[in-house]
């Protein structure tokens, strides 16, 4: 028996990565993005690496490189590349039964579902970051980040003070819906745009 509330929210968020990539326009590859100092092929790479990570973690692996020094150009077609990695990390976490409750990530062991949340974080923020970034109209859809929150919530405040991994929260606003509550609390500002750079 699988989670399936935790692999769907992977799924749709493997998804939502896939379809901004598959739409990057060619000559936006170097443009800027909200992950400042890092373009959109180091945000591409940097998203691969750290589902690679998530995925080989479950088997005691690493990944091939470090993913906050993603300058490594992808060797070959980035839709393949990055579609191998993802198919890998959603076989790993289909296969954990539902009951899984120290599930191995790259962050530490946590129960299924907020491991599941954790991954499926990580993938649709940069697939956010990647898609203002190149101009497309994807945005992150609300009920995936309500999805995504239970490891935000749970993470993000940790990480923040313990590794400086993510830039300090952005003040919320009453009109903000829970996609640009979830980027503002992540630090990103969910009005970006490439112009902001």
């Amino acid at each position: 028996m699988t989670n399936i509330q935790g692999i769907e929210v992977l799924t749709r968020s493997h998804d939502y990565l896939r379809e901004v990539i598959a739409a990057v326009p060619g000559s936006t590859w170097s443009a800027p993005t909200p992950c400042t100092e890092w373009t959109v092929r180091q945000v591409l790479n940097h998203a691969r690496i750290d589902q690679q990570a998530y995925g080989l973690v479950l088997t005691g692996d690493r990944p091939d490189s470090d993913p906050f020094h993603p300058a490594d150009a992808l060797d070959g077609d980035p839709v393949a590349e990055l579609d191998q990695v993802l198919r890998a990390v959603a076989e790993g976490y289909a296969a954990l039964p539902a009951d899984a409750d120290r599930v191995p990530t790259p962050l530490g062991p946590m129960p299924l579902p907020i491991a599941a949340a954790t991954a499926a974080m990580d993938a649709a923020v940069h697939a956010w970051d990647i898609a203002v970034a190149t101009g497309q109209n994807r945005p992150l859809a609300a009920d995936l980040a309500e999805g995504i929150w239970p490891a935000a919530d749970r993470l993000v405040d940790q990480l923040r003070d313990a590794y400086r991994v993510f830039a300090p929260a952005l003040e919320v606003t009453a009109e903000y819906d829970r996609a640009e509550t979830l980027l503002a609390f992540l630090g990103r500002d969910p009005h970006w745009t490439p112009a902001a750079s």
